[in-house]
């Protein structure tokens, strides 16, 4: 706990006491201040619990909790928190505790004249009680499962109380979840043909096609119109504003080649008339 006063100084401060007094101090101060907002602390003063006060940022002030740990043997009638599991390998205990050891269901052999346990084994499940002969074999083990320290296990903020797996969020998850709502709400505005400003614009566009359908198979038009059913009544009109422009490429591209052949043929001529006066000479 010193640790952590210690760590949390300068923007935090650490206050535990007993329930029935820090409830009763809450009521005082709401009925002293007409701040009724407090009172939604009142439920979760249950159990071993304080309070973080802070000005500091909610996520830096757990993080910081969490740093300070305590390992903790595994008592009796305790329950366990996690899963406990004893990792393979030699135990340095003699062979006389064979027996232990196959209580427990826990395969072993002797090496070097020590029991060696030969794969791991989950000895205790999370939310289970702790035995007395788990305890006691953990204890032989040297191993301390568990931990002591302090735990947020909610967030007060403006009167509002959430969970603190929301700090966890980022901007990212935030504006995923944004986008998933917002498709929602315009799913369901599209369905019950109910405006809103997400749904608008699809169903202008929705309009704007039933509008274009009905142009086209009658008589009726409008300015947006016009150039498709110009495409539809002469489809040739289409293929010529394609094709346009994919020849004039093609016909300067033959120009080019026909330009670097011809001074080719020049010089190759040249050089046939060079050759026959040299002969005659």
């Amino acid at each position: 706990m010193q640790n952590i006063r210690k760590g949390l100084r300068g923007d935090s401060i650490i206050l535990m006491g007993k329930n029935t007094m820090m409830k009763r101090s809450i009521r005082l101060h709401a009925e002293r201040t007409g701040n009724d907002a407090f009172k939604n602390l009142l439920p979760l003063l249950v159990g071993n619990v304080g309070f973080i006060f802070t000005k500091g940022d909610l996520k830096e002030v757990r993080e910081e909790i969490a740093k300070y740990k305590v390992g903790a043997p595994a008592r009796v009638g305790l329950v366990a928190p996690i899963d406990v599991i004893v990792p393979p390998g030699n135990t340095g205990l003699d062979p006389s505790q064979t027996s232990f050891f196959q209580v427990l269901n826990i395969p072993t052999k002797i090496n070097k004249g020590t029991v060696e346990i030969v794969t791991a084994v989950e000895l205790i499940r999370k939310g289970e009680k702790v035995g007395s002969s788990e305890a006691a074999l953990l204890s032989k083990l040297g191993i301390r499962p568990f931990s002591y320290g302090l735990v947020v296990v909610s967030v007060y903020d403006n009167g509002t109380v959430f969970s603190p797996e929301v700090l966890d969020l980022t901007e990212d998850d935030l504006m995923e979840k944004f986008r998933s709502w917002l498709s929602n709400v315009t799913s369901l505005s599209l369905a019950v043909s109910f405006p809103t400003l997400t749904a608008a614009p699809h169903m202008f566009i929705n309009a704007y096609k039933t509008a274009l359908s009905l142009a086209v198979a009658t008589e009726y038009t409008f300015p947006q119109a016009e150039k498709i059913k110009e495409y539809l009544k002469d489809p040739t009109k289409f293929a010529v504003a394609v094709g346009g422009d994919a020849a004039a490429p093609a016909t300067s591209a033959k120009e080019e080649k026909a330009e670097q052949s011809e001074p080719a043929k020049e010089e190759e001529e040249e050089s046939d008339e060079d050759l026959v006066a040299g002969l005659f000479d």
